[in-house]
């Protein structure tokens, strides 16, 4: 199987990156279902890449349904050490304006019912998520996006929601009393899984509208969000040729060792099927596999 160091998971209107050579389409199953699609392996100036699109070609899968453990363990298995998501959002804050860009840097969890670990069924395993965003990568991008010409906002909130209908106004003022500065649907479970599996993630948020707190501004439509969204990917585009020429081939944050503490089931007693499908993430750290 090829391997990738750098993956990309495109959103809403980023389905494919231009520019990418000795590319190479897999499907990898997984022991969390199949992936959202086959992932696009290849060389981005030289860096080998891997990229799926999150809700697969066409935009046939909604946030909910989307398989994010597939995704994120495909990833593992290839090889992955930095996932870059690009993520659609809406704007809590009058001066986030639609066509801009933010690089957050904490989240809120609104999900419901959406599979969020890898572990269970006789594995614990408990991962500081105090820093949901990997600082280093998120830095790399804010710099990136700046050197692109984009319009970057450094840091913020990300309220994560469950879809697939947008917020109500009450739910939008509710968020902006928290102090939260951006809503979308799909950062979450992947940026928890991404830590699981000791991958570094950090995320392009493309704001596309106000969401519906704006008493002058028309609710947030999906057609408005798309038209928004185009405009912006190929920024997006940019900022990720850029951002794959600088990530260092050493890391140097704690996202690489996420798990060392994390796990706190002794091994004697873990299943043997649930090792096994795991070993990809916690082999490394269990008797007898270098610890």
């Amino acid at each position: 199987m090829p391997q990738a160091r750098i993956g990309v998971i495109g959103g809403t209107g980023l389905y494919h990156i231009e520019g990418l050579t000795d590319i190479v389409e897999v499907g990898i199953p997984t022991p969390f279902g199949k992936p959202s699609d086959v992932f696009v392996i290849g060389k981005l100036d030289g860096v080998g890449i891997a990229f799926l699109p999150r809700h697969g070609r066409g935009h046939r899968i909604m946030p909910t349904e989307l398989p994010s453990r597939a995704n994120i363990y495909a990833f593992k298995t290839l090889g992955v050490e930095h996932i870059i998501a690009i993520n659609s959002a809406g704007s809590f804050r009058e001066e986030i304006r639609p066509g801009s860009l933010v690089i957050p840097d904490q989240v809120i969890d609104r999900t419901r019912g959406r599979a969020s670990t890898f572990f269970g069924e006789g594995i614990v395993a408990h991962v500081s998520f105090a820093e949901p965003f990997c600082p280093a990568l998120s830095q790399l991008l804010y710099v990136a996006a700046k050197e692109s010409g984009a319009v970057v906002r450094q840091g913020g909130t990300f309220v994560v929601m469950e879809g697939p209908a947008f917020s109500t106004r009450a739910e939008s003022n509710l968020y902006r009393s928290w102090g939260a500065d951006i809503i979308g649907m799909t950062v979450l479970p992947e940026a928890k899984l991404a830590r699981e599996a000791e991958i570094c993630y950090a995320t392009v948020a493309t704001v596309s509208d106000y969401d519906c707190w704006m008493a002058r501004e028309a609710p947030v439509t999906a057609d408005v969000i798309i038209e928004c969204l185009r405009q912006n990917i190929d920024m997006a585009k940019k900022i990720i040729k850029l951002a794959v020429s600088r990530i260092p081939a050493k890391r140097e944050c704690s996202c690489g060792t996420a798990l060392r503490t994390a796990i706190v089931t002794d091994p004697k007693v873990m299943p043997l099927e649930q090792k096994r499908k795991l070993d990809v993430l916690i082999g490394k750290y269990l008797p007898g596999k270098g610890l």
